[in-house]
């Protein structure tokens, strides 16, 4: 999916990049079920995402190593926050891309700011550069993507597929993986133990 010419057909006034889709309970693709979705680029063409509350089954250290970025993962010498940086399954497509989504005080060739205080790069360098403590401050490693034809994403939220809602980069960002379903639909001042199918989209 080409991020950059999503992006260049994006309407503002419509776009969802920079929001959170969250899965309804009757969501009907099992691979999203109980999902965050944080939505980096959207318009007419298109979109794509990352689910962010999904773990994948090895650490960033771990991951680093496996990628010959790093001998050893004590070796890695992360700034501030990024002393634990999730890894998260971010989607069914290309799951073996990785993708990081990251604060906005990293910059380099290839990164895209998506908005205020929030980027994302998709090459090595950026992993080199946190190996070593040169990298973002905050950071959430993803592998994969989730992608929409044009109008695919506006039918499954015409369906309850989807609540949607402005995302907040501390629940982006969050550690601690399994609260984030819960803390974003607290955006919408809903409880999860009350939400239904039948519920309406915001």
């Amino acid at each position: 999916m080409d991020f950059e010419n999503i992006r260049n057909r994006s309407d503002e006034a419509s776009s969802l990049e920079g929001h959170f889709l969250i899965a309804m309970p009757g969501m009907e693709d099992e691979r999203f079920a109980r999902s965050v979705v944080y939505v980096c680029a959207h318009s007419s063409s298109g979109a794509m995402g990352f689910i962010v509350n999904k773990a994948q089954p090895l650490s960033f250290g771990a991951l680093l190593t496996q990628l010959e970025i790093v001998s050893d993962p004590d070796e890695i010498r992360l700034p501030g926050k990024g002393q634990e940086v999730p890894v998260c399954h971010g989607g069914p497509v290309e799951r073996g891309r990785g993708f990081v989504l990251h604060s906005d005080d990293y910059d380099s060739d290839s990164t895209v700011v998506v908005e205020q205080g929030i980027a994302l790069t998709p090459t090595l360098d950026i992993l080199k550069a946190m190996s070593n403590g040169a990298g973002p401050s905050t950071a959430l490693m993803v592998l994969g993507y989730a992608g929409w034809g044009a109008g695919q994403l506006e039918a499954e939220i015409a369906a309850n597929g989807w609540l949607t809602c402005r995302a907040e980069l501390d629940i982006v960002f969050d550690a601690e993986l399994d609260n984030k379903y819960s803390r974003a639909l607290g955006i919408l001042g809903i409880n999860p133990a009350f939400l239904t199918s039948e519920a309406g989209h915001a």
